[in-house]
Formats: C-alpha cells, structure tokens, sequence
C-alpha cells in the first residue's frame, strides 16, 4: 500500500513538472519555427497543459482501466472550472475581453453536449470516439486559421508577453520537448499503477480514483500556469487554458482511450458526472461570455459559488464511497 501512495505522490510530482518543461520546450520550438503567439498558445500551449490527461488515459486505456480513462478526463474537466477558475477568480476577477475566446466558449458548450449525446446509450463506442476526434482535428484546423490570421486580440498579446519571457535556446527547447515527453509517459505510467492498485485495494472504482486524485492531479499545470496568468494581469490567458484543455480533454482524451479500447459507460457517470460539467460549462458561458457588448468577467463571489460546486461535487463523491463501503 505504502508503495502505491507513494507511486501516486511520486508519479505526479513528476508528471507536473515534466508537464511545464513539455510546455516550455514545445512553446519555444514553435516560436523558433516561426509561429504566431496567438497559434502557439491556442495549439501548443493547450495540448502542453493537456498532455497528462491525454498520456494517463491513454495508458489506462490500454491497460484496461477504461473508467479511469474517463473519469481523469471528465474529472479534469470539472476541476478546471470548479477549482482552478473558481481559485483564480477568489485571488483576481477575471475579466474576458478576447473575442477568440467567446468564440470558443459556445463552441466548448456544444462540443460538451455533443459528447453526452454520443455515450448517452451507455457505451463509448469506436465510432464515437472517432467522431470525438474528427470534430478535433476540425477544430485544431479552425483554430489554425484564426491563430494564422494574427488578429488584434487580446489573447495573442497575453501569449506574447508569456512567450517572451521564455528564453531558452533552440537546442534547450528541443532536449526539453523530447526529455519531458518521456518523463510525461514514464511519470503517468507510475501514477496509473498507484491509482488503480488503492482502487483496487480499498474496493473504489477505478472510476472515482479517476474523477478525483487522478483528475486534480493532471489539472495543476492548468491551476499553476492560470495563477501565474492573473497575477501578471493576463486575464485572457487565466481562462483561455481551461477552456482549451476543456476541448482538448473532451475531443482528443476521450476519443484517443475510446478508440483503443471502447468501453460502456456507467450510468451514474451520465446522471451525476455529466450533468454537473455541463452545469458547470454552462455557468462557464454566460459568466465568460459577456453580453450587450460587455466583455465576460467572473468576480470573487462567482468564483467562490463555483469553487463550492467543485467542494460539494467531491463531497458528493466521497459520501457515495462512504456508503459503499
């Protein structure tokens, strides 16, 4: 048991840090190579953040754990919004000013729903989860082409100014790319075997080690890198990292471990899970979007309302384990 603790203790601390170095070497190799802020932050920056969740589902995917593959996504997706944001807007209002990001919150909203429709039946089956990864490439496509306009917005300013403040060499980035993509693969490796071993020795499914310690573990680069963002005043930045890992975590996470292995999905996956990462999703697009054209904002008050759904959810969840037991 002790071993599995401190798999689970090790295995993240690892993959949290291999993550950020992922990120920096990814975002400098992109800037090198001559791409706009704008498309390093929408493309690489959001995949960066995402790529625990996406190797850790993956790897339980294909070990056969297909409820801690979901769950670490579905998990994820609603500690970015109950947690992170609900933490970040306690420390600053997060005011949205960016048009490319109330473009994309509808889009996050949709995508979410479209997701419920498709496992509704009770499986995720292979061809959904290829439909789950045609809609991402269509969206990454779009993407590109907004970030390779190079509009006036202030999102792309946010990316810049993080960016400059990179200053590793080419040579660096790249060693860094290829050493934290391989700590990310080994360092989710260790956490996957720790979660399922405790799931499995205190009789919890795989699915709620998934929904929490697994999901707020892979969603820290997201809670680090959206603090550090509104303590510089980049407010577009703070919320545009949720609401891209958000689309990455629902599109590519969940359609990658589905075409692996298809797996059925547990009713109270759809009635508890879901609902509460739409309602969340949704107060996500009317507190962000800003209407009559205001721009969004999400102000100490909102932001505690949300963080206390994301406490009252995994209280929810741990009275469910409670009663189990």
């Amino acid at each position: 048991m002790l071993m599995s603790i401190a798999a689970i203790v090790v295995g993240l601390a690892i993959l949290v840090w291999s993550a950020d170095r992922f990120v920096d070497g990814a975002s400098a190799t992109a800037r090198y190579a001559g791409m706009p802020p704008l498309l390093i932050g929408m493309v690489i920056v959001g995949f960066g953040t995402s790529a625990p969740e996406i190797v850790v589902s993956i790897i339980a995917a294909v070990q056969g754990n297909p409820g801690l593959a979901l769950g670490n996504a579905y998990g994820s997706n609603i500690a970015n919004i109950g947690l992170i944001l609900g933490i970040t807007a306690l420390i600053s209002p997060i005011m949205v000013h960016s048009q490319v990001l109330r473009k994309e919150l509808p889009v996050l909203l949709l995508i979410t729903l479209l997701s419920l429709a498709l496992v509704w039946n009770g499986m995720l089956t292979r061809t959904d989860a290829i439909i789950l990864l045609v809609v991402f490439v269509l969206f990454m496509g779009w993407s590109i082409k907004q970030g390779m306009k190079k509009p006036a917005d202030s999102l792309s300013g946010d990316e810049a100014e993080a960016l400059e403040e990179n200053t590793m060499s080419a040579k660096t980035a790249l060693f860094w790319l290829v050493v934290g993509l391989l700590l990310l693969v080994a360092s989710s490796r260790l956490l996957v075997w720790g979660a399922v071993d405790i799931a499995q020795a205190f009789g919890v499914s795989d699915l709620i080690i998934g929904l929490t310690i697994v999901a707020i573990g892979t969603s820290l680069p997201e809670l680090a890198s959206s603090i550090v963002a509104i303590r510089k005043n980049q407010h577009d930045l703070a919320i545009g990292n949720v609401i891209g890992s958000n689309l990455f975590n629902t599109l590519a996470v969940v359609g990658l471990a589905g075409v692996i292995s298809p797996m059925s999905v547990a009713s109270e996956v759809i009635s508890r899970d879901f609902m509460v990462m739409i309602g969340l999703t949704l107060s996500l697009f009317v507190l962000g979007y800003g209407f009559k054209g205001r721009p969004g904002r999400i102000n100490r008050y909102e932001g505690a309302l949300l963080l206390a759904i994301y406490l009252a959810y995994t209280g929810w969840l741990a009275q469910g384990v409670i009663n189990a037991a």
